[in-house]
């Protein structure tokens, strides 16, 4: 067995928050994750005030209706009300230059898609995914700050908080109004402790 890399606790909870966007924006959450968003607390900050609004609503959400409610957002009949992909954010289109950058970038830090993922790994649940496995070591050894730093730059903050603020607006959007806040809030604490590190 690999011995465990030391993460500190403040990069940990950032990979966690990281991997808790992926993992709900990957596919509607099932009961136990309801219940885990449910169970969540908050603080006076924007991001903790947005965490407190999610586990509100996740206390009264449905699996079935909050599955109704993916589907129309990212799905939906030929398409869902959001494309969820950096290239159609920053291009208009599918599958343009910011997928081959993010490739490049991808074999650079050892990061390859799954054999059963099938959609651009440009989309922002494998991004978030990506984003927490860099900090925790899961694809080598953890990045340092300023390639996390110089992922983020490139790869998320041109368009995540525009994205994240579209599906807090979705017309669809209910428990997923509360995940583009936090979504949003988070992109801006990203944001500002990447502009204060050094690199």
């Amino acid at each position: 067995m690999a011995a465990e890399i030391p993460v500190a606790s403040e990069d940990r909870l950032r990979a966690d928050l990281y991997n808790f966007l992926g993992l709900i924006l990957s596919g509607p959450p099932d009961q136990f994750l309801l219940d885990q968003c449910a169970g969540l607390s908050g603080d006076d900050t924007e991001l903790g005030t947005a965490i407190a609004s999610l586990s509100r609503v996740a206390k009264v959400s449905k699996p079935r209706a909050v599955q109704s409610e993916f589907n129309a957002l990212f799905i939906g009949l030929g398409r869902g009300e959001l494309l969820p992909y950096a290239s159609y954010y920053l291009t208009g289109f599918l599958n343009e230059k910011p997928l081959a950058a993010l490739r490049t970038d991808m074999m650079a830090q050892g990061m390859t898609r799954a054999d059963n993922v099938f959609e651009p790994e440009d989309n922002i649940a494998s991004l978030m995914e990506m984003m927490a496995g860099m900090i925790v070591g899961r694809f080598r050894a953890p990045a340092s700050l300023d390639v996390q730093k110089a992922f983020f730059n490139q790869h998320i903050a041109p368009w995540a908080g525009l994205f994240f603020a579209d599906l807090e607006a979705a017309k669809n959007s209910v428990l997923y109004a509360s995940v583009g806040s936090v979504g949003r809030a988070f992109m801006n604490v990203e944001r500002e402790a990447f502009r204060m590190t050094a690199g």
